[in-house]
């Protein structure tokens, strides 16, 4: 069905390419980040997790190589006309695909002034692994283009946007059989609507252009449940954890997640969606942080309200239902239950990790403990549910967007009505034979038929616990913890696939 979504694939190992401009609710913010290179590149430390997991297999040293190895990387740099005075300012991209074992490969386009070549390939390795974990048939990638979006109009970010998608598109980087980028810290379904609107310029007659990129407007071809699909995440593999006897046995917790502390830092999509299904569950959310302050309150915070403020002041400082803390660092450290880091990498390290008092960490952020402050967390007790599964739900729900797209019908069209008129003569039925009725309340909750973001949740929270319960058993079975885990579940998953292609 590929065969035909692409021009022939064409890769040198590092390209470099010049190209012309073509003529939110939600996005993240960067956060200040000062430590990673104490500990070593974000690169290194991905190396120092895949070594430690790779030495629990029985797979050839070769091949542990090939896995471990980016595949492809491509540098862009481009200009656009920017400001009154239509003057040229060069713009740097990367785009890395990390694993060819499976295509398309599959991962997101961050926007950050952090942004470089160590970095992508970092993050293209993680959605390799993370992938595999949830058995998403995709390859590994990542992108990037080194800016700050605050500083500039949506008209300049489209123009930059689009011409770093031509870019990409010209040495067939995008394209619905090869390479699919999404969403990522400082993008959101604007951009991804540009990139869309980009590659359909350039391949006008191609059928399947929509899949080309994951994470656009629904009214573009995107997937009801999209948005929230990273932080359900999130949550599921949280609420998943405090109902496993293992997990509470090591932790000291009582099951469930009613009644829990929860600190979140990050409040982007996935750091606001994480913290509202805890909330809407019943859990307390202490602390926010965002990268400019956070706010606290012990009785707990209202996300929504928190949210809606945030976005009015850009600042915690004067919310009057909680203490502003002036640092995003603090809330790392508050007494919880649960601590959901959901900002940068590297941001539970050496320095800190001593002082952590959660019981539970889950990684909503791409790389947020590294490998020192893990061994002092572990040595403390404190349970750590790792990025490459914790934060999964959006590389699945883009999955599922994906096959939309390449069969142009949204999920539940064909089922829905089938479904609700199947049920509703069901209860008719159970009527007739109990001899009472139903109220038209009772009659609707049983005779609903599911739509499509009903049944996106319902495959994204199937995704997580089963992959949760899998990383958990390999997690018991090798006595290791559950990164190291998830590691040896990714480099089995893809090992075998390398091995049942005869390489």
């Amino acid at each position: 069905m590929l065969s035909n979504l692409t021009k022939p694939l064409s890769r040198s190992l590092v390209s470099k390419a010049n190209a012309n401009p073509v003529g939110r609710r939600f996005k993240s913010t960067p956060f200040p980040s000062d430590h990673s290179n104490a500990e070593g590149t974000f690169l290194s430390q991905v190396k120092e997790y895949f070594d430690k997991a790779a030495g629990l297999t029985d797979y050839p040293q070769g091949l542990l190589k090939q896995i471990e190895t980016c595949s492809a990387m491509v540098e862009v740099s481009f200009p656009v006309k920017m400001g009154d005075n239509h003057d040229y300012q060069i713009f740097h991209g990367w785009r890395a695909e990390h694993s060819h074992h499976r295509l398309p490969t599959k991962g997101g386009i961050r926007y950050s002034e952090a942004v470089d070549e160590q970095e992508i390939k970092a993050l293209a390795a993680l959605m390799t692994y993370k992938c595999a974990v949830v058995d998403v048939p995709f390859g590994g990638a990542k992108g990037g283009v080194k800016l700050d979006p605050k500083k500039y109009t949506a008209n300049e970010l489209e123009a930059i946007t689009k011409a770093y998608a031509q870019a990409l598109i010209d040495k067939n980087f995008i394209s619905p059989g090869l390479d699919v980028p999404a969403p990522d810290m400082g993008t959101g379904p604007r951009e991804m609507g540009w990139i869309m609107q980009t590659y359909k310029a350039a391949y006008p007659s191609n059928i399947d252009a929509a899949a080309c990129i994951t994470g656009k407007p629904v009214s573009h071809g995107g997937i009801r449940g999209r948005t929230t699909a990273t932080g359900l995440g999130v949550f599921f593999c949280l609420k998943e954890a405090l109902r496993t006897p293992y997990v509470l046995e090591k932790t000291g917790l009582t099951g469930g997640i009613e009644g829990k502390k929860v600190v979140v830092q990050g409040f982007g999509n996935v750091g606001f969606y994480a913290a509202k299904f805890c909330h809407k569950a019943g859990a307390k959310v202490i602390a926010i942080a965002e990268y400019n302050g956070s706010v606290y309150n012990e009785n707990g915070v209202d996300p929504d309200d928190a949210f809606e403020f945030f976005r009015k002041n850009k600042t915690f400082d004067g919310y009057t239902k909680g203490k502003f803390l002036p640092t995003s660092r603090e809330v790392l450290e508050i007494n919880c239950d649960v601590l959901i880091p959901a900002a940068l990498e590297g941001e539970v390290n050496a320095q800190n990790a001593e002082r952590i008092k959660a019981k539970i960490i889950v990684e909503a952020a791409n790389g947020p403990t590294t490998p020192k402050a893990e061994a002092i967390m572990e040595k403390n007790g404190v349970f750590v549910i790792p990025d490459l599964l914790a934060n999964a739900g959006g590389v699945t729900v883009s999955y599922f967007e994906w096959l939309k797209n390449l069969s142009h019908m949204r999920f539940g069209r064909m089922t829905k009505r089938y479904e609700e008129s199947k049920w509703a003569n069901l209860v008719t039925s159970l009527e007739k034979s109990s001899k009472t009725t139903w109220s038209e309340e009772e009659r609707k909750l049983i005779s609903y038929g599911a739509g499509e973001e009903e049944l996106v949740n319902s495959g994204l929270e199937e995704t997580m616990i089963t992959s949760f319960k899998e990383v958990l058993d390999t997690s018991i079975a090798k006595k290791t913890n559950m990164r190291t885990a998830a590691y040896v579940v990714a480099v089995s998953k893809v090992a075998n696939t390398y091995l049942d292609l005869g390489l």
